[in-house]
């Protein structure tokens, strides 16, 4: 088994004859959806900038509950996922399944003014990533599928850097309504919810119904115009290379300590002040989007193994200077160098390498599958990270993520091993 290390195809060649032609490496179709991404992460990164601070500090809750939370906000969208990517093949509008999910998440934003407790604040954030669980596939399903396969990371790259252009601007816009009103978390929460209605506008009005096809013949399967049925989704388990990428997603999503958690322990270890906190993310979004395109490229190049692999071993190394390094002013510049790394090195290479492995009709299913293992399994990390740190302390609950991902990433590493090689 092994994560797609190049377009294996001999449709290769021909993409790379397409590719010192006309035909562009990135489809104008990408290009309108990574706006809408960049849109609506300002909106989402407002809200996630601010949460962690506000929860725990002004509404007092524990690393247990917030842990809780933590976990809902990013492990419901995995529930749904697979409902979305599946009904998005069904119907071959992924367009239509995207913007219900665009639009679920923009009404939810204004709803967070009226939470004031963890029942409340669970619900609505469980609501929103329904939202995002109902666009994530399709929106990957058209991305994927309106590029070539050896252009797939490239294509994710720079997808993924526009949508952290809106990661890095959503904390920066938080930063300063804080600073400008007076009732600053409720002016976030409104500002974030008429911002993500201006994203779903631009999806609706700009990204087309359809997407034309740039696969090669090998990645397709007759039968094309048929509806797609739950049997023929699930049987996307018994192709091995999903299997073994499923599964791997998972493992090492089990101890992915979240970015909430990242950035508080980062704030306690180097002593950056509240004022500080929401900038924090800025510092990874940054990071991200100058790598996000340069690594999906040499991901194509090189191997989507060696890069994915080689993100966790950074993620690591954060770990570890969060654990051992002395709070010296440089730390928050390595830890979010870091962190910023890992992301521009799995968040899009993931996707890019179904594009050899599932075929176009079933895209958003395959993609679904992925994700909802990956979503999980995070999911019950924040819950076990958040119930470690509150019974043994921050630092043994951030050591047993360390030696967990240590021990994850060797297995993943054997797991995904090209059969012929060892790249």
């Amino acid at each position: 088994m092994y994560l797609t290390d190049r377009s294996a195809s001999p449709g290769a060649e021909t993409g790379q004859g397409r590719r010192r032609g006309a035909g562009p490496r990135v489809a104008p179709v990408v290009l309108v959806l990574g706006a809408v991404s960049l849109i609506t992460d300002i909106s989402s990164e407002m809200v996630t900038a601010v949460l962690p601070l506000y929860l725990v500090t002004n509404l007092g809750f524990s690393p247990l509950g917030f842990g809780t939370l933590d976990g809902v906000y990013n492990g419901v969208s995995a529930l749904v996922q697979l409902t979305g990517g599946h009904l998005a093949d069904r119907i071959r509008n992924h367009k239509l399944l995207a913007g219900l999910g665009y639009g679920l998440s923009a009404v939810c934003k204004p709803l967070l003014l009226l939470a004031s407790s963890i029942g409340a604040f669970g619900t609505v954030l469980a609501l929103e990533r329904i939202g995002k669980g109902l666009r994530t596939a399709p929106r990957d399903a058209m991305i994927s599928l309106s590029t070539p396969p050896e252009n797939q990371g490239r294509a994710f790259g720079v997808h993924r850097a526009m949508d952290t252009t809106g990661a890095m601007l959503g904390p920066l816009a938080a930063f300063l309504i804080l600073r400008a009103a007076a009732d600053g978390y409720d002016a976030v929460f409104g500002v974030s919810g008429c911002v993500a209605v201006f994203g779903v506008l631009v999806l609706v009005l700009f990204v087309p119904r359809r997407q034309q096809a740039a696969q090669t013949d090998e990645a397709s399967a007759p039968g094309g115009g048929q509806p797609v049925r739950v049997r023929e989704a699930l049987a996307l388990l018994g192709l091995p290379r999903l299997r073994a990428l499923a599964g791997c997603a998972a493992l090492l999503g089990l101890t992915t300590v979240s970015d909430a958690f990242v950035y508080l322990l980062l704030q306690r270890r180097a002593g950056i002040g509240e004022q500080w906190f929401t900038l924090l993310p800025l510092g990874t979004a940054v990071v991200f989007l100058l790598l996000a395109v340069p690594v999906g490229a040499l991901a194509d190049r090189a191997g989507r193994r060696t890069v994915f692999l080689a993100g966790h071993v950074g993620l690591l190394t954060a770990y570890a200077l969060l654990l051992w390094a002395p709070a010296t002013p440089v730390l928050p510049f390595l830890v979010l160098a870091l962190h910023g790394t890992f992301y521009a090195a799995t968040d899009g290479v993931l996707p890019a390498a179904l594009a050899g492995i599932v075929p176009e009709q079933l895209r958003a299913s395959g993609l679904a599958i992925v994700g909802t293992s990956q979503a999980l399994a995070r999911f019950c990390c924040s819950l076990a990270f958040g119930a470690a740190w509150t019974v043994w302390g921050d630092g043994p609950a951030l050591a047993g993520s360390a030696v967990g991902l240590l021990c994850c990433a060797a297995v993943a590493g054997l797991v995904l091993r090209p059969a012929g090689g060892t790249r």
